[in-house]
């Protein structure tokens, strides 16, 4: 059997899940409430506040959908009840951020501010960090209840201004690593 798979999920409380006709899946919790659809050979079974989830058959689509069904009912779990959230930094002279209601507007070295939309169930926070005076830098704090809905918008924002190799400026995640290269070497006489 699938190692992710057969792990059991332990509902805490507090957190209600529901499981309706055609694998329909909906958890509620102190966070909010998230919905989806599961693939129709897996099997769900809540017994003594866990939720198991089996497959049919061994075949190699069952064991794949295994894994990933009861991965995406733990996200569900864990986002109603903790939420997730994701830490970027903005690097570089004049790189800010700042919410406006329920939009953010990214000042990012071009001739215009860039608005985005924040979708709802998603809070943004924007600090000043506090890094040595060759690094101009803030940063972003997003946080949803929705793995899925997160890790896309973190990803959309990276994309405003990604970060480049030779200066670091850009949009980056807090825990990534940008590969910086040499920049032109001096001019031979």
């Amino acid at each position: 059997m699938s190692r992710i798979g057969r792990l059991p999920i332990t509902i805490p409380k507090g957190v209600d899940v529901t499981i309706a006709e055609h694998n329909q899946v909906t958890v509620k919790g102190p966070r909010g409430q998230l919905s989806r659809t599961l693939h129709p050979d897996m099997q769900l079974a809540i017994q003594d506040g866990n939720l198991t989830v089996t497959r049919p058959s061994d075949s190699k689509q069952h064991k794949s959908l295994h894994g990933l069904t009861r991965t995406l009912v733990a996200n569900m779990v864990a986002g109603v009840t903790n939420g997730f959230s994701k830490e970027m930094d903005l690097v570089g002279v004049g790189y800010r951020a700042e919410v406006q209601g329920r939009k953010i507007v990214f000042n990012v070295g071009y001739s215009h501010p860039i608005e985005m939309a924040i979708p709802q169930g998603v809070e943004m926070k924007v600090e000043r960090k506090n890094k040595p005076i060759q690094q101009y830098q803030m940063s972003l704090t997003i946080t949803a209840s929705d793995k899925e809905q997160l890790g896309e918008l973190a990803a959309n924002i990276r994309k405003l201004r990604k970060p480049e190799p030779y200066k670091g400026k850009g949009i980056k995640y807090a825990d990534e690593v940008i590969r910086r290269k040499a920049g032109k070497a001096g001019a031979k006489k």
